[in-house]
Parts: structure tokens; C-alpha cells; sequence
């Protein structure tokens, strides 16, 4: 078992740097060491003080390869080896324009990230599986067309339509929610409220019509047929028998998504102004500050490994004829 969570844990390695130099490679085609600098300094910032800081910060060196230093340091002195052991260390640096902490604002952002995604995550989970279950138990009959005809509707809608139309009708008309804003502590709640809903109304269609294919894919199979020629019922059956025997995908779909609850929901967060990770990451984007987007990529990359190494232990704790080698 622990050779096998190094070897995966090792694998994830190439992934993770190649991430890592992809968009290291995209953030330097689009903005030039100049062009950071002005950023940083204002447009009004002379020559000097702009050669100055990109020499303090190390942008004068080469990308990949150093052309001025010599021996091993032409590959190890570089703009990228630079990057990458911040990166490795956790040590983002500060914004470019308000020269904030980046550490400080992940940690702050973490909490009301994982205060929306973490409630949409498990009644997302507990409905579609349950909705799922309803809806296969009434297979082929005009309750499982209707059902997947809402799940299509509800997939076909875009997630701004769920937004703009909840802001307008239930916060601002209907007053049940705040339009806008998020509170620490025990407040935190009637804001989360609405994008909970609105994330949960999205979401579900896409996960019942997943969820309903694996468990009448299971129905269909030899072992089902079996229990019911010694008699068991159809609710025994699907959820004692089927269910069991379906959590492999539902497991795949669920630990992937874990670990990438600490990065919020972009346009939830910035739609109604909670200071998340999901914000933070779009108001980076929005500035072109490149030091927090390669902080959330980085972060990004090594949740989607994590998520990787995870479903891959979960399989022997649903199947135990599956094991690791």
C-alpha cells in the first residue's frame, strides 16, 4: 500500500511541473519583464527604477537557459528555476499592485470558499444519489422521461441565467436573500444561501442523469437478474445490491472533487461578492497580476493530483477485489 501512494505520488511529479512550466512559458509570452514592472511601479515610473527592479526581481535572466552564466548555472540560474522554487516552498510573494501577502489572502479566502462549496458539495452529493435511486426504481415510466427531460432542462440553462435570475426575482424583488455581500462568523449563512440554491438547481441535472446511467447500467447486469429469481425485492435489489456495486464511478466523480472544494466557485464567489478563492483568482486575472494566477495554478495542479492519488485508494474501500499493487 505505501509503495503504491509513493509510486502514484511520484507520477504526479512530471504533471505537476508541466502545468507549472506551460503557464510559466504563456504568462511570459503575454507580459515582458518591462511590462511587470510598469505594472508594479505605475505607469509614470522611470527607465532606472524599472531596469532596477527587474534585475532585483530577476527578470533580466533568461527563461529556461542563461546565456550569461556559466557551466551548470546556464540551466539552473534561470527565470523558471526561480519560479518553481517559490513555487515548491509555498512562498507565492506578494500581489503586484496592492503587494499583499498572497500566503495571507489564500488562508483568508480558504474559509469562505470552503463555507459555500463544502454545503453544495454534500447536498449536492446526498440529492443526486437519492433523486438518482427515485428515478431508476420508476425506470421506463413516464416519471423517469419526465425526470430526465427536467435534469436536460436544467443542464441546457447557463449557470448566469440561475445567477442574474435569482439575484433579480428572489433577493432584490422577493427580498428572501441579501443581492449582494458576505459576513464572517454565524452571519455568513443568509449569504450563502442563494448561490448554495443556485449552484445545487444547476448542478443536479447533470448529476442525476450520471448517477441514474450507472445504477440501470447495474440493473441490466447478470447478478441482478440472479437475486431477483431467488426472490428479493426491488428495493433490496437496487439498494442493497446496485448501489453498492455502482460506488466505483460515483467514487471517481465525488474524491476528484474534493480536493478542488478549497478553490471555490469563480463566478458564484465574484457574482455575489464573497471574498473567496474563486474571487480572488478572477480579480487576478482581471489586473493580469501573474504572481497570484501561478499561485492558483500551482495549487490547482497539486488538488487534481491529490484528487488522483485519493480515488484511486478509494477503489479497495468500495471493491475489495480490487487491490493496489
Amino acid at each position: 500500500m505505501l509503495a503504491y501512494v509513493i509510486r502514484r505520488t511520484l507520477y504526479t511529479v512530471p504533471l505537476v511541473l508541466g502545468v507549472c512550466l506551460f503557464t510559466f512559458l504563456l504568462f511570459n509570452a503575454v507580459f515582458s519583464p518591462r511590462a511587470l514592472a510598469i505594472q508594479e511601479l505605475g505607469q509614470h515610473a522611470e527607465d532606472e527604477a524599472i531596469r532596477d527592479l527587474i534585475h532585483k526581481r530577476g527578470w533580466d535572466k533568461g527563461v529556461v537557459f542563461n546565456k550569461q552564466a556559466e557551466g551548470l548555472r546556464k540551466l539552473t540560474d534561470t527565470r523558471f528555476v526561480d519560479h518553481m522554487q517559490k513555487l515548491l516552498l509555498f512562498r507565492f510573494g506578494r500581489t503586484q499592485k496592492t503587494h499583499e501577502d498572497i500566503n495571507r489572502k489564500i488562508l483568508l479566502g480558504m474559509v469562505p470558499s470552503l463555507t459555500l462549496t463544502v454545503p453544495i458539495f454534500i447536498m449536492g452529493l446526498l440529492l443526486g444519489i437519492s433523486l438518482s435511486l427515485f428515478v431508476a426504481y420508476f425506470r421506463a415510466t413516464y416519471l423517469d422521461l419526465g425526470a430526465v427531460a427536467v435534469c436536460v432542462g436544467f443542464m441546457s440553462i447557463s449557470i448566469l441565467v440561475y445567477i442574474i435570475v435569482g439575484q433579480l426575482l428572489l433577493a432584490q424583488h422577493m427580498r428572501l436573500f441579501p443581492v449582494y455581500g458576505y459576513a464572517g462568523g454565524i452571519h455568513a449563512g443568509r449569504f450563502l444561501l442563494l448561490p448554495v440554491l443556485i449552484a445545487l438547481l444547476k448542478g443536479l441535472g447533470g448529476d442525476v442523469r450520471f448517477y441514474r446511467t450507472i445504477l440501470l447500467e447495474q440493473i441490466g447486469q447478470d447478478y441482478v437478474r440472479t437475486a431477483r429469481a431467488k426472490g428479493l425485492g426491488e428495493r433490496v435489489i437496487l439498494f442493497k445490491h446496485v448501489l453498492k456495486n455502482a460506488m466505483i464511478p460515483v467514487l471517481t466523480r465525488t474524491v476528484l472533487a474534493i480536493p478542488f472544494l478549497f478553490l471555490g466557485s469563480l463566478l458564484l464567489e465574484n457574482f455575489f461578492g464573497i471574498p473567496g478563492l474563486g474571487n480572488m483568482t478572477v480579480e487576478a486575472a482581471a489586473n493580469g497580476d501573474t504572481q497570484v494566477m501561478a499561485a492558483m495554478v500551482y495549487l490547482g495542479a497539486l488538488l487534481f493530483a491529490l484528487g488522483n492519488l485519493l480515488t484511486d485508494i478509494s477503489y479497495t474501500l468500495a471493491d475489495p477485489r480490487i487491490r493496489l499493487r
